[in-house]
């Protein structure tokens, strides 16, 4: 009977489309930022994917938390993607994560305990792939499955990467394909075909661990993920600490399987339109399907990464080497009347 069960018929939201709008997240936290208070290198003043304090004269910790309502049916593969997702902050900052704590929320009159243990079964499956243990953990009873990881990890002081030291001129690169929360929609509603739901699983539960490799390279000059806040939101931040325009060339956005056909059909999730309310004042040329896709919340996203061009070559021969998916997607430019320009 178990087996039957879908997880996602117990939640509203699901991965990363479950987050808290931009407009209040900026409320809640209005006077609540953090920079370098008691040492920090990183706070969340910058809306950065995890907090950096210097622990030795060389080394920092990284530090970050990510936890969610169910974005498919299976406990396993959910708990495989809820772990990905948290480990990726650490390897935006170009970090190298060494423990994990799980973050559970669960429904024991409503759910049988053996599916939570499933959840994080899939989880030590991700944890064992980046060489990492769950050391332990927090666990609620809760209305709806949550589930997610606690994230420590390590970098070297003049390695770790942020999202807001992008320059003039600078090449945009993304490392995923994007429209999972257009597929999981899509999902919830019985319309993805059981080949679209296997590659959606593949990616969302993919590391992002090209990016402890990326931290080699001086030419980075600015790394995130793409999450909940999608491609938008968080090339926003990225270009508007310096004050510049980011030119997005969409034809080279790349989308994940069938999300072309999905959002010609007006599937997407509620945050979509949330996301775009937040953004849309900073954005010009997006309508229809950009704006569906480029607004789309992602779970365990791809990074997005700014590179001098001038060293574009050494970060091409790096993906060619490690046979890793890479798409060059725009340029930056000084401010130029709107802070995001599709094209």
């Amino acid at each position: 009977m178990e087996d039957k069960i879908k997880l996602t018929e117990f939640t509203k939201g699901g991965g990363c489309g479950c987050k808290i709008p931009p407009a209040a997240l900026k409320e809640i936290l209005s006077g609540q930022l953090t920079s370098t208070e008691f040492g920090l290198l990183v706070g969340n003043s910058g809306g950065d994917d995890a907090a950096v304090i210097s622990i030795s004269d060389e080394l920092c910790l990284v530090s970050t938390t990510d936890f969610f309502t169910p974005i498919v049916d299976d406990a396993f593969d959910f708990g495989r993607i809820a772990a990905a997702n948290s480990i990726s902050d650490i390897y935006a900052m170009g970090g190298k994560p060494i423990l994990a704590l799980s973050i559970l929320a669960w429904p024991t009159d409503k759910l049988p305990n053996a599916l939570a243990s499933e959840v994080i079964r899939g989880a030590r499956a991700i944890c064992d792939e980046a060489g990492i243990a769950i050391g332990g953990g927090h666990s609620i009873e809760n209305p709806e499955p949550i589930f997610g990881l606690a994230v420590n990890g390590i970098i070297e002081k003049d390695r770790f990467k942020t999202n807001s030291n992008a320059k003039v001129g600078d090449k945009l690169i993304l490392t995923k394909s994007i429209g999972s929360g257009i597929l999981s929609s899509a999902m919830k509603k019985g319309m993805l075909e059981d080949s679209l739901l296997s590659d959606f699983i593949v990616q969302l539960t993919k590391l992002n661990s090209i990016g402890r490799t990326l931290s080699n390279f001086p030419s980075v000059h600015a790394m995130t993920d793409v999450t909940g806040f999608g491609i938008i939101g968080h090339l926003l931040e990225m270009v508007q600490t310096n004050n510049l325009t980011a030119h997005v060339n969409y034809a080279q956005i790349p989308l994940m399987n069938g999300v072309k056909e999905l959002a010609s059909k007006m599937i997407y999730p509620d945050n979509t339109m949330r996301n775009w309310k937040a953004f849309s004042e900073s954005v010009e040329g997006i309508s229809g399907e950009s704006l569906l896709t480029l607004c789309d919340p992602q779970t365990n996203g791809g990074l997005l990464f700014a590179v001098d061009p001038s060293k574009l070559d050494e970060i091409r021969d790096l993906f060619e080497q490690e046979n890793h998916f890479y798409e060059e997607i725009g340029h930056l430019t000084e401010f130029e009347n709107k802070s995001i320009c599709i094209e």
